[in-house]
């Protein structure tokens, strides 16, 4: 059972909450909006739902309400900045705008940051950019909470990529974990009772399964596109750690909980090379997949974004869907 809330009464209590744990002002109110937009967007589970497990970071000192990134080294277009293992949220926001920054100044820009934490919903930093008009793409690393192909213990993240590009009636923003389900994604199909679309995962018998509770319990979570998604899980843990100087998911797999990860962001602007050709190109391509004839289940055929702006546009109207006893707790102070 859900219920609907105002997205102005979620911002104002997530303000208060974090205004309560250390945050400035201004501080609060930018990672209070992030938070409250993602839950807008129906990604709930990098929004509500996972705010009572950053505040308690903040209480116990894994997340520096008052850290900002620093940069410590300087390629041209390629930068490198330490987040001080502060709020990921804010960190990610500033190393999105560091990007653009450079890649309005030299075409592209590259941020490289480490020692910082969890970013939430990647997607929005994609967002960001591309209505900014400029081509995008992020990724980060992750504590070991995916098998190698082929394995059964964890040893790769499911390091989590974004890739967006602008377009002038909307972005295409893709965001995905490189599991077939983003924990997440398990934990709010297992509260709600419901079980997988498609296989996510393996039960303790090694079964592959639609079963959230029983994939959570083995800890054993099926990589996209099998032996491809590990593979490719790890060149984005080597290129994070490379292009930013942090840790490798190994590393950040010897703390507990996790923290301290390595993220990249990049921004082209797509602008020099004419703006009304890459929009023309981005109207076509996307107009093409929708003309795609549907399989008769789903009755739409849909590209990457299309539901974030949906779901944003329901929830500004009938507000925000929220689970009662999440939010109740969030409400409560926690």
């Amino acid at each position: 059972m859900s219920q609907r809330i105002p997205l102005e009464t979620m911002l104002d209590v997530f303000v208060r909450n974090l205004r309560n744990v250390g945050f400035e002002s201004d501080r609060a109110r930018r990672c209070a909006s992030i938070f409250a937009e993602n839950s807008a967007v129906g990604v709930s589970s990098h929004g509500l739902n996972r705010f009572p497990e950053f505040i308690d970071f903040v209480r116990r000192r894994i997340v520096n309400p008052a850290a900002e990134m620093v940069c410590t080294a300087r390629f041209g277009a390629w930068e490198q900045w330490n987040g001080g293992l502060g709020p990921g949220p804010l960190n990610a926001c500033d190393a999105t705008i560091r990007a653009i920054e450079l890649a309005r100044r030299h075409g592209i820009g590259c941020v490289g940051l480490q020692q910082t934490n969890h970013w939430m919903r990647g997607g929005c930093y994609g967002w960001m950019a591309a209505e900014e008009g400029l081509a995008f793409m992020a990724w980060t690393n992750t504590k070991p909470n995916m098998p190698p192909w082929g394995a059964t213990d964890c040893h790769l993240g499911n390091n989590p990529l974004v890739l967006a590009v602008p377009r002038p009636s909307g972005p295409v923003v893709l965001d995905m974990a490189m599991s077939q389900f983003s924990f997440g994604r398990l934990e709010t199909y297992l509260r709600e009772g419901k079980p997988l679309p498609v296989a996510g995962g393996y039960d303790a018998d090694g079964v592959v399964t639609t079963d959230p509770g029983a994939i959570l319990s083995s800890n054993r979570v099926l990589p996209i596109g099998c032996w491809k998604g590990a593979g490719l899980a790890m060149l984005l843990d080597s290129l994070a750690a490379l292009v930013s100087g942090g840790d490798t998911t190994c590393r950040i797999g010897q703390r507990d909980p996790e923290y301290g990860v390595s993220q990249v962001f990049i921004a082209v602007d797509v602008t020099r090379a004419g703006a009304s050709r890459g929009d023309g190109l981005m109207d076509e391509l996307v107009a093409d997949l929708r003309a795609s004839r549907p399989d008769g289940e789903n009755g739409d055929v849909r590209y990457p974004g299309q539901r974030i702006r949906e779901m944003h546009r329901e929830s500004l109207e009938k507000g925000v869907p929220v689970d009662p006893a999440i939010w109740e707790q969030v409400v409560s102070g926690l």
